[in-house]
């Protein structure tokens, strides 16, 4: 059951107060949320002045998504990882920055979670100033906490989440947490004092919404049936309003805050989509579900998936409950 939550309280009070009632409540899996948000400030301190820091622009490499990184991509890569490195608390770290996992040294290998991260999406966006973000979500692992942990344990169903979250560095910095004991909450970081504050409490999406996000460069390479959906959206009875940011987490957050769907679809060229399942996908279904809303990859929930390898891509429909279920029906017979 969901908690009521004081508006205004710190992140820190926060996580000890709802922890007395999570089934995570060892302290470990706290511990590994007061590490993220170390992380979290430390990348936004970097973001907010990075054209003083010297850090815009490329490295020249590509990374093992077939992407450019970016100097602020390797930065927030590096801050979470080491951030992670808590003895008993996180035994391995997916990234999409790194071809294969990163595990936590050998002292510290007993952790109980795996941790899986978009560090920085948006990361084109940079340059010019526009909303990025980071992505996550926590699973409990499941090999012997004794020893090393395995691929498997990162590839689990998006159900077996413990946890997931956001953070956006915007005009603001603010954290979007959830838990299935406390729901979804948003913490927006106060740079005076250095510390997160409850701006958002309890999340909730209504089951529909006007909105819709999506890239329509693409539509020549949609499906019939997704085509005559965002026909149907755009017809003057619906009263339909389109925005699209071009950034996954910023979309996604709008839409939380304000309602909309967000539709990453497969295309012709790319027929299993292009987001990644673990750590772009899982957290935020995770997420949304908690707020009321659904997401589906078009032929089922996106959380019932058991991913065959770490970097596994997914189309991605996310967002109003009733929004959801009607561009699946455009979809349904083309599964």
């Amino acid at each position: 059951m969901v908690q009521h939550i004081e508006e205004g309280m710190t992140l820190s009070r926060f996580l000890f107060e709802t922890s007395k009632s999570h089934r995570e409540s060892t302290g470990q899996f706290v511990t590994l949320l007061q590490a993220v948000t170390v992380a979290s400030k430390v990348v936004s301190s970097r973001v907010n002045r990075a054209g003083l820091s010297g850090i815009l622009g490329g490295t020249g490499e590509v990374n093992i998504q077939g992407e450019f990184v970016q100097k602020l991509d390797l930065f927030a890569n590096d801050q979470f990882k080491k951030a992670m490195e808590h003895q008993g608390v996180c035994a391995m770290v997916v990234s999409e920055e790194d071809d294969e996992p990163t595990w936590t040294p050998d002292r510290f290998q007993s952790g109980r979670y795996i941790f899986c991260m978009d560090p920085l999406d948006g990361s084109s966006n940079i340059d010019v100033n526009a909303t990025i973000g980071t992505i996550f979500g926590v699973f409990r692992r499941q090999s012997d906490e004794g020893g090393r942990a395995t691929i498997e344990d990162a590839l689990q169903p998006g159900t077996e989440l413990v946890g997931a979250g956001y953070v956006i560095y915007g005009s603001g910095t603010l954290l979007v947490l959830a838990t299935e004991d406390s729901g979804v909450n948003g913490f927006t970081l106060d740079p005076s004092v250095g510390e997160y504050y409850l701006s958002h409490p309890n999340i909730r999406l209504d089951d529909q919404s006007s909105m819709y996000s999506i890239n329509e460069a693409y539509s020549a390479q949609w499906s019939e049936g997704l085509r005559s959906y965002i026909q149907s959206l755009k017809s003057p009875e619906r009263g339909s309003s389109m925005r699209y940011i071009g950034s996954l987490v910023a979309d996604f957050h709008r839409n939380l805050l304000k309602g909309g769907v967000f539709l990453y679809p497969g295309t012709t060229k790319s027929p299993e989509g292009k987001l990644r399942l673990i750590y772009e996908a899982f957290p935020l279904a995770f997420i949304c579900e908690l707020a009321g809303g659904s997401a589906s990859d078009g032929k089922g929930r996106i959380l019932d998936r058991r991913p065959e390898s770490l970097h596994e891509r997914t189309p991605l429909i996310i967002g109003n409950r009733l929004n959801v279920a009607e561009a699946c029906s455009f979809l349904v017979d083309e599964a």
